[in-house]
């Protein structure tokens, strides 16, 4: 008989209480080509004249801008309804989002488990929830975003008796080689990020009140969750119990009640490391620290828990049954998952060694063309690594650059202070149309690649004015290119797309094209000599079998009345095979 949960006790480390939340032209491959005007004419929206949204508004911590207007609830500016819909797992629908408290958003991920440089399976969750906390933020939500970190776990005892160092050390080590994938990535950081080491306390907390609630027994210093005693488990997964494997991180357990029985604490073995409890010494399950952790920094009752699709089940699957078992007021909102990045067709992952580092990837391409390849596929759907698709997106994001770059010289040759505050209606259409698609599908469950499709008008539009003879002689050029290139740098700032330096980020997108293309800059340089000598002597067939021998490694060689410059391009060698994303 399942006992009635007498009381529910927040877990809170001292500092911190439940949602506190502290005011402090080339063309896309499939993947990127959804039709963005037919998207928003289905959707009937009224145009608007200002997307509104400073850089500041996402990465800091003001919320404030003239988009989103003074209530969570009601119309922006532009006159369309602020409503964010996002597909909740456990409904299997989009919902429209309402936070338990209006203006503010508690949201839980499942952080890495920190024994390993990260993949970029992992790129994908934290590029994903990146995006939807930047979004809430820049809906002028107050959001606080809990990122955790497993530094006590089987594996990282394994990869540390491997290596011969202590198991929280080793953990440490790669908790901050994640950061700094997450700083390449230009994700930003959490509100907190809480290791398990750091909640033993809360953990043991949450399993006195589940043994108490009549959920989990002990057998020789081991705790146990007893699956039957919870009617509701499988409702996240769709799984039946009788479905459920035993045995997903580690071996089967003949002491345990029932196969499906997974573990709340573990006795501690020798060798280990291990902590003080009411059953022995001994360390915490997989499962029970999420569920801990969360309730200690958002309580109970919070609006988003997001991770991988793997975590699905068990993970996720047992986190709600551990809080439930815990305080039967419990509830998660909304829960929100990712799909995998594949390779030929099968998850990427540790486990079964067909993976690929970020460190590894960001080799050879910018991080933020990864970015871009991660988001240029919707986040719940696969998307299949392949270098076709990293090298496409490394060519649109320079493109990109090099076009917002080339207007920031002129712009600033000019002189931006003596611009006019209104440019041409052909101009403001362009954008109205470029913020309507791009709120629609941002609000649509995060389409980003409706958005980056989208890009391509104002951005050819930009070219237009720089380089043709016809917009060269436009009127209110300047104020036109100004509003052009802000309404896009906003745009990116919310995608996480937004470089330091456009200057700088050319240069090293540059830098990794010869890296790839097993170049120097002096080895182009010489190239292009080469080819000038043979033009110069007519030597037309020589001129061009070096243009298409740079073209096959991905250089592009560009001409103009200055001189021969060249570019990274998609390689030719590359151009046959599928750019299909999943």
């Amino acid at each position: 008989m399942v006992l009635l949960v007498r009381f529910c006790k927040p877990f809170l480390p001292p500092h911190l209480s439940p949602l506190s939340f502290s005011k402090t032209a080339l063309q896309f491959p499939s993947q990127f080509s959804k039709n963005t005007k037919n998207y928003a004419i289905h959707k009937r929206v009224r145009l608007f004249s200002t997307l509104g949204c400073s850089q500041a508004s996402i990465n800091g911590n003001n919320t404030n801008n003239n988009l989103v207007g003074d209530s969570n609830t009601g119309e922006l500016e532009s006159g369309i309804k602020k409503e964010f819909w996002l597909f909740n797992t456990m409904s299997r629908k989009n919902e429209l989002f309402k936070p338990k408290v209006d203006g503010k958003v508690g949201m839980y991920v499942c952080g890495v488990t920190a024994y390993d440089f990260s993949h970029i399976g992992h790129a994908r969750v934290y590029v994903t929830f990146d995006v939807l906390y930047r979004c809430l933020k820049y809906l002028g939500y107050e959001v606080f975003y809990v990122r955790n970190f497993t530094d006590v776990d089987d594996k990282i005892i394994v990869r540390a008796n491997e290596l011969g160092e202590n198991p929280i050390s080793l953990s440490s080590r790669f908790c901050d080689e994640f950061l700094q994938d997450m700083t390449f990535l230009h994700c930003l950081p959490p509100s907190v990020e809480p290791r398990v080491s750091d909640h033993i306390p809360q953990i043991i907390d949450m399993i006195k009140q589940i043994i108490d609630n009549g959920f989990a027994y002990c057998v020789d210093g081991d705790v146990y969750f007893s699956v039957h005693k919870f009617p509701e488990y499988g409702r996240l997964s769709g799984r039946k119990l009788e479905d459920n494997r035993a045995g997903e991180r580690v071996a089967i357990d003949s002491r345990k009640r029932d196969p499906a029985d997974f573990a709340l604490w573990k006795t501690a073995k020798e060798g280990e490391p291990f902590w003080e409890s009411p059953w022995g010494p001994g360390r915490p399950g997989w499962h029970i620290e999420c569920s801990a952790m969360s309730a200690a920094y958002l309580g109970y009752n919070f609006d988003i828990h997001g991770g991988g699709m793997d975590l699905m089940f068990p993970h996720h699957e047992n986190e709600i049954a551990q809080s439930c078992a815990a305080c039967s007021e419990s509830h998660i909102r909304y829960w929100v998952h990712n799909g995998f990045v594949t390779i030929n067709s099968e998850k990427m992952s540790k486990s079964l060694g067909n993976f690929f580092t970020i460190r590894q990837v960001i080799e050879l391409y910018h991080p933020l063309a990864l970015r871009l390849f991660l988001i240029g596929t919707h986040y719940r759907s696969p998307v299949n690594y392949s270098d076709v698709l990293l090298e496409t997106a490394s060519e649109r994001i320079f493109y990109i650059y090099q076009t917002l770059y080339d207007s920031q010289v002129l712009l600033s040759a000019h002189g931006r202070a003596n611009l006019k505050d209104s440019f041409p209606p052909d101009i403001a259409s362009c954008i109205n149309d470029f913020q309507n698609g791009f709120l629609i599908a941002m609000l649509d469950d995060l389409h980003t690649p409706v958005v980056l499709a989208a890009l391509s008008d104002p951005l050819k539009t930009i070219n237009d004015l720089l380089h043709t003879r016809k917009g060269k002689k436009r009127e209110m050029r300047m104020e036109s290119l100004a509003a052009l290139e802000k309404t896009i740098n906003n745009v990116l700032t919310i995608l996480g797309l937004m470089p330091s330096s456009y200057a700088e980020a050319l240069h090293q997108l540059k830098e990794k094209a010869l890296v790839r293309a097993k170049l120097s800059e002096a080895d182009v340089k010489k190239k292009i000599e080469e080819r000038d000598a043979a033009r110069k002597n007519k030597e037309f067939e020589k001129s061009d079998a070096i243009r298409k021998d740079l073209a096959v490694v991905g250089i592009g060689l560009m001409d103009s009345p200055e001189g021969t410059t060249w570019r990274p391009v998609l390689p030719t060698a590359l151009q046959q095979e599928p750019a299909t994303a999943n």
